[in-house]
């Protein structure tokens, strides 16, 4: 009976100590963490109103470009050479300005992402720290690298909770 107990005892025992070495292992996704912050909000309204209606006037070029090849490739064969070659000269030349301008407006996008991070890096940095202090973290892993993870051991919520309560 004794060794029963003694049995009963060490497993808890052992289940604790596996709990407790569970708890020191999170994980966090930064980028959802810090896009998820006010300031991130503030930042990427900011880069809308610089944009004003430049991505509307990409998309309708993007539409155009559609068009003129859907029409190239319905009437192509009953259109003379000369309409064909205009077409073709126009979608040529459509073409060229909408991937001119997209990725014009992928650079001015990626470059206010990247001025972004740089000045919020050092604040989100902070944020970890305290949140893995306050939970006695060990190892705090990317989410993007983990195969599986509890839900009870993201602290993607709280890193963002964190960044935002910080003057």
């Amino acid at each position: 009976m004794r060794k029963i107990a003694a049995l009963c005892l060490a497993g808890m025992l052992g289940s604790v100590s596996i709990a407790a070495q569970a708890a020191d292992v999170a994980v966090v996704d930064w980028r959802e963490a810090l896009m998820n912050t006010s300031a991130a909000q503030r930042s990427m309204n900011q880069l809308k109103n610089q944009l004003g209606n430049q991505p509307q006037q990409v998309k309708q070029l993007g539409q155009q470009v559609q068009q003129l090849q859907q029409r190239l490739q319905q009437n192509g064969d009953v259109m003379s050479d000369n309409e064909r070659q205009n077409l073709t000269q126009q979608l040529q030349q459509k073409g060229s300005q909408f991937q001119q301008q997209r990725q014009q407006l992928e650079q001015q996008r990626q470059q206010a992402e990247q001025a972004f991070l740089k000045q919020a890096k050092p604040k989100l940095d902070r944020a970890i720290e305290q949140v893995v202090e306050r939970h006695d973290v060990q190892v705090l892993v990317d989410r993007q690298s983990v195969v599986y993870s509890a839900d009870s051991l993201d602290l993607t919520k709280e890193v963002t909770s964190t960044f935002n309560s910080l003057q």
